[in-house]
């Protein structure tokens, strides 16, 4: 079973959105290798990231390129890594994740689970006691990646339900509409276009931060207008008056609503 981009967005700790760029964009120069190689093009990497959740043709386009980036990852903020197979893993994309695997995408618990690799999930357990609590991209849950296999994932889903730290979660407070009007708006922090902080609801009822041209992340209330981001629950983003601090564990940005 695959998971569609809006109900896995009306479920999951993200909102996304991310740019892909036609494949021209790639193609190799005849005028040599730029000041990056030999590194790979960091907005191929998050190109490939972002349609391995959905998009096979694309996908197939970027391993016509570079077979390797079947082993992308892209940070989509605060450290919140995702890799191509870690993309395809969370919806549920059997097609996808397969692909990934052919061209040497290394497997995880988490593809293992949403591909109902029963065997291989208890061996990752057995080996490292506690890693089901491990969170996956966004900090999704294994029991989600397990929900998003479908039926062909339900035997591992029956395990997991013996293992409490297979679907926990970091614990949040409700936000009301008057809290959540209070600190809307846009924050910011340089002179730059892009130094702004947009602080908005998105179409799920869930609050949001994006940066000026960057991909929105979720917002998790922790209580007293303090919150995490998706993905980084030891991220602190803080809102007092007119100001918004993000502290990374230590302060590392203040902004002022605009």
């Amino acid at each position: 079973m695959s998971v569609s981009r809006r109900s896995f967005l009306n479920t999951a700790p993200l909102a996304l959105v991310p740019t892909l760029w036609p494949a021209a964009t790639y193609a190799r120069s005849a005028a040599g290798p730029d000041a990056t190689y030999p590194t790979q093009p960091a907005d191929m990497a998050r190109d490939m990231v972002g349609a391995c959740h959905n998009n096979i043709a694309r996908v197939k386009e970027l391993l016509a390129i570079h077979p390797t980036l079947a082993r992308a990852a892209w940070d989509w903020g605060w450290g919140d890594w995702e890799d191509a197979l870690g993309a395809a893993s969370h919806v549920g994309n059997r097609d996808i994740a397969a692909l990934l695997l052919a061209n040497g995408a290394r497997p995880t618990i988490f593809s293992a689970t949403m591909l109902g690799h029963l065997d291989v999930v208890k061996a990752f357990i057995a080996a490292s006691p506690g890693i089901e609590a491990t969170p996956g991209p966004h900090g999704i849950t294994l029991m989600a990646h397990a929900t998003a296999g479908g039926a062909q994932s339900q035997a591992v889903a029956d395990y997991l339900k013996t293992l409490p730290g297979a679907s926990r979660r970091p614990e949040t407070q409700p936000l009301t509409p008057e809290e959540t009007a209070s600190i809307s708006g846009i924050y910011t922090f340089g002179p730059a276009a892009d130094e702004r902080l947009t602080i908005a609801t998105a179409s799920n009822n869930i609050l949001t931060i994006t940066r000026t041209g960057r991909s929105a992340r979720n917002l998790f209330h922790v209580g007293n207008l303090a919150f995490f981001p998706s993905g980084a629950p030891l991220v602190r983003i803080r809102f007092s008056g007119p100001t918004l601090t993000i502290h990374d564990p230590d302060l590392v940005l203040t902004a002022k609503r605009a």
